[in-house]
């Protein structure tokens, strides 16, 4: 066992649809590389940078260049290591690891293979319902920011907290797609429903045609240092200290913070960060206490979309 910190699914459907087009668009960058040996091709993607690759005269693609995202291109967003392609990859595992319900699609039709003498837990469209309703739950919300959140917003960006932690991405469509089967490689694949996010999870359109999803991250893996670091025997080093950034929506009525909930205090939480983001983290730590104080009043400022009297102000107050 291992202590999680659950995420909520508020907003997933907007996370899913960024993902996929993010995916779409690396796949197309990657045929580009194939078609052009000996190229280097740049990854980046609304906004976002993934490394580059390299392709050969022979066709084999060189990916020793990637970086936060598997050799395969494909933008993981959910898990805390960014282990799974849409919420239905998600649940899929969820429901088996949690309730002990294992999906035909995970086990075939007609198969017992938890031996608890009951087969057929999960239907194919009992994990397309739930897959639906996740995806079309309201987005997180802003409240009003007073001057204080705004001096707190200019240093958030100033002390590049804002680097990895993306106020917000644009999608170019507001469609969201749902398929079954899903291919990782093709979110475009076997689709037999679909929902615009804009009318069903509320979320702002863009200028682009499609919506605005202020997630606060950039569904990128990071190396954030070794007092995150876990410690799986299975996994090398690398791997026990990278996580995909945290999406920081709705950051103050989800305490406790961090993957596994060991901070209590976004203060905490922010102080924890080390590898790639020991810089921001730095630059946090050497500010006046009221700057630092307007920080925490900007993130304070994130909100679910569910009231919660019980929420705190997330800086231990």
């Amino acid at each position: 066992g291992r202590f999680i910190n659950p995420p909520f699914l508020f907003g997933s459907g907007g996370v899913e649809l960024l993902a996929k087009e993010m995916t779409a668009e690396l796949q197309e960058l990657k045929a580009r590389a194939l078609s052009h040996p000996k190229r280097r091709v740049n990854l980046d993607v609304k906004g976002v940078n993934f490394g580059s690759i390299t392709a050969s005269k022979k066709g084999e693609l060189d990916t020793s260049q990637v970086e936060g995202i598997d050799e395969d291109l494909v933008v993981r967003p959910f898990g805390r290591k960014g282990e799974f392609v849409t919420v239905r990859d998600f649940d899929v595992t969820a429901m088996q690891f949690h309730f002990g319900m294992q999906a035909v699609e995970l086990v075939g039709e007609g198969a017992d293979d938890d031996g608890d003498g009951v087969t057929n837990e999960i239907l194919v469209g009992d994990l397309s319902a739930l897959h639906i309703f996740n995806t079309t739950l309201p987005g997180p919300v802003m409240d009003r920011l007073d001057g204080e959140a705004r001096r707190g917003l200019g240093a958030f960006t100033q002390i590049g907290c804002a680097r990895c932690h993306r106020p917000y991405l644009d999608t170019e469509s507001s469609i969201l797609t749902y398929a079954y089967p899903e291919i990782d490689t093709d979110p475009g694949a076997n689709v037999y429903y679909e929902t615009d996010l804009s009318g069903t999870a509320g979320f702002a359109p863009n200028d682009q045609g499609g919506v605005r999803v202020p997630l606060f991250s950039d569904l990128k893996r990071h190396n954030m240092g070794n007092l995150l670091k876990e410690d799986f025997d299975l996994v090398d080093d690398q791997v026990n200290r990278e996580f995909i950034t945290a999406r920081l929506w709705g950051v103050r009525d989800t305490a406790p913070y961090l993957h596994d909930g060991r901070a209590l205090t976004l203060r905490e939480a922010i102080l924890l960060h080390g590898g790639e983001a020991r810089s921001a983290r730095d630059a946090f730590a050497s500010l006046s206490a009221d700057k630092a104080a307007s920080v925490i009043a900007y993130l304070c400022c994130l909100r679910t979309p569910v009231d919660n009297q019980a929420s705190q102000r997330g800086d231990g107050t």
